[in-house]
């Protein structure tokens, strides 16, 4: 016996059901005849005009997505303008019709699985920085660290906010140090098994990122400085007070460096453009452009690249 998830996962695979408008229609309409007698009829869900899937929208879609703990919005007209959503939904119940001509279809664990399939469309969703002129750097890479941080919300247990920090700042030092002066791991590559002192050794300095700064990235600053190294932290602006204090309380006050990734980000973009607005964006671009690089190169995840964008 086939299970229902082999089912739709090959129904989902042979009617490329992975983008907005085929996810928006498959989510409503599995709702919609949930309580259907079967076999199922298509010209019983088409619009006066047979132009349309009938009963669908961006409000309906949205309700039922909430009820899965789903906030984000996938699609504000709910797959009813979109191009092909008539043939799908003949498709689709053909597709119901034969099932339940050998099983009675279980539509709770349909909808469940249509609905994993949306957060998964939102996790494989890259992050988008928008290069907009009339904002600073800094407040531009906000944005993108709270796209970050909310992504990291919904999806527990996940580091996203991380992981693009590290990788930002391994993208800036590519640009500004020769190929081959450092090792980049993937972020969730912890120290220890690399028998690494720190996130980046370059030299007798060790880069240490975070969000979280904490009592054990002040020991292995410790262990750095009797090591004869100099540590430097780089964290999210809000967190730099963090770690000057947990510094200072340890005793190293003045003997760690503390930066935060916006100010970090910027010099270097102001620097590589010669202060030239004009110059700016392009030089943005190429870090932004060595960051999905290595994210290619040193993680599994596609959702961590960014998409940049120039106003």
């Amino acid at each position: 016996m086939i299970s229902p998830e082999e089912r739709l996962k090959t129904f989902q695979a042979k009617n490329h059901i992975t983008t907005k408008g085929p996810l928006s229609l498959v989510v409503q309409f599995t709702r919609m005849v949930k309580d259907k007698t079967f076999p199922l009829n298509p010209d019983d869900f088409q619009t006066s005009s047979k132009g349309q899937v009938a009963g669908l929208g961006g409000a309906n879609l949205k309700k039922i997505l909430m009820e899965h703990g789903i906030t984000q919005q996938l699609s504000s007209e709910g797959g009813r303008t979109s191009r092909g959503s008539m043939g799908l939904m003949i498709k689709y119940v053909d597709f119901l019709n034969a099932w339940n001509a050998e099983e009675a279809v279980d539509f709770s664990i349909v909808e469940d699985f249509w609905a994993e399939q949306v957060r998964e469309y939102f996790r494989n969703q890259p992050f988008v920085l928008t290069a907009d002129t009339s904002k600073t750097i800094g407040a531009n890479l906000d944005d993108l660290f709270e796209q970050a941080k909310k992504r990291q919300k919904q999806n527990p247990g996940t580091q996203y906010l991380g992981t693009v920090l590290q990788h930002l700042v391994a993208a800036k030092l590519c640009l500004i140090l020769p190929e081959g002066s450092f090792e980049i791991h993937g972020a969730s590559v912890a120290d220890g098994p690399t028998d690494r002192n720190g996130d980046f050794v370059i030299g007798n300095t060790v880069i240490h990122c975070t969000t979280m700064p904490g009592a054990l990235l002040i020991e292995k600053c410790k262990v750095n400085l009797r090591a004869g190294c100099h540590p430097v932290i780089i964290t999210i602006f809000e967190r730099v007070h963090t770690a000057l204090n947990l510094a200072e309380d340890a005793g190293l006050a003045g003997r760690v460096e503390v930066w935060d990734i916006q100010q970090f980000l910027s010099s270097n973009i102001y620097e590589h453009s010669l202060f030239d607005e004009a110059k700016r964006n392009s030089t943005l671009s190429g870090i932004i452009d060595r960051y999905n690089k290595i994210v290619l190169e040193a993680e599994t995840d596609p959702s961590l690249r960014i998409e940049f964008e120039a106003r």
